[in-house]
């Protein structure tokens, strides 16, 4: 039979293998007989030999984190913004691996110090001892919606008065209520939402509703609001808008939510089967306060 793996080399077998797998027979008519070791050697040499492909990855910019053909730094302030309070981003792991996302951007625009991203699934007290300590600060809130959440714009305290941090979980929905369910530590501070933020323009990616926004916008309200200078939303929503302005002109999507797709007649998914999903967007719908 032929022997498929030395093939490409030499154009066929050298050797014919005997009927039932047993010791080879003489060398193929036309051939001249070949040592056995002499033949495996040459065979691995000129293997050795093959060009090794290296996969290499382009250049990437170290403020932005975007490749340096693709580099959003003529969009960054030129100098960081200065602000008293302190984001923490606790980022789902998926989201490292995301080409698009928006938590890098935000970094770049914030001193250091100011934007600390922890990434995982599970915080606690022993393992992140730092975060545990934020979470027991009376000085810190946690940006998640839920009926047990104030609105942040409607909250009577004086953030300008001493600093404050904000906690912002980052990841898809589904990641986040988890992530939010599953650590007490994010019970600890008090919850806050915002109640009047501007429709998303984070255009790139699905959202489930036309009220919800990346970890970048939430940021960008959220420090507007809390260091009272609506200039700071300007200066972190121009990168986003670089970014998807950048995406649409190479090929890219205009992603509308979920909501809006249902709405008009324009979801082309199958509808799921879980009674709970079927509830819920029964009332994205209706726009019913999900």
């Amino acid at each position: 039979m032929v022997c498929w793996w030395c093939l490409p080399r030499w154009g066929m077998c050298e050797r014919v293998s005997a009927p039932g797998g047993g010791n080879p027979g003489p060398a193929a008519p036309g051939l001249p007989p070949q040592d056995d070791d002499d033949d495996d050697g040459g065979v691995f040499l000129d293997l050795s030999e093959l060009p090794v492909e290296e996969n290499e990855r382009r250049p990437t910019c170290s403020r932005c984190c975007r490749p340096e053909k693709v580099c959003l730094c003529p969009f960054l302030p030129v100098d960081p913004l200065e602000v008293s309070t302190s984001l923490y981003i606790v980022q789902h792991p998926a989201e490292e691996s995301r080409v698009l996302r928006t938590v890098p951007l935000l970094a770049a625009c914030l001193p250091k110090g100011k934007c600390n991203v922890l990434v995982g699934r599970r915080f606690n007290e022993e393992r992140h001892p730092e975060l545990a300590a934020v979470c027991r600060d009376r000085h810190t809130l946690i940006l998640y919606p839920g009926s047990d959440a104030e609105n942040l714009e409607e909250l009577d305290r004086d953030f300008t008065t001493s600093p404050h941090n904000v906690i912002i979980i980052d990841g898809t929905w589904s990641q986040a209520k988890d992530m939010f369910l599953r650590n007490a530590l994010f019970r600890l501070p008090k919850q806050v939402q915002l109640n009047s933020a501007p429709s998303s323009q984070y255009v790139i990616r699905t959202q489930p509703t036309n009220m919800c926004l990346s970890t970048l916008e939430c940021a960008a309200v959220t420090l507007s609001i809390m260091e009272r200078n609506q200039a700071i939303q300007e200066v972190l929503l121009r990168p986003l808008r670089a970014l998807c302005s950048f995406q649409l002109q190479h090929g890219a999507q205009v992603h509308h939510s979920k909501e809006h797709l249902l709405k008009n007649g324009l979801y082309d998914k199958p509808m799921p089967k879980n009674k709970r999903k079927i509830k819920r967007m029964q009332k994205l719908i209706t726009n019913q306060n999900i």
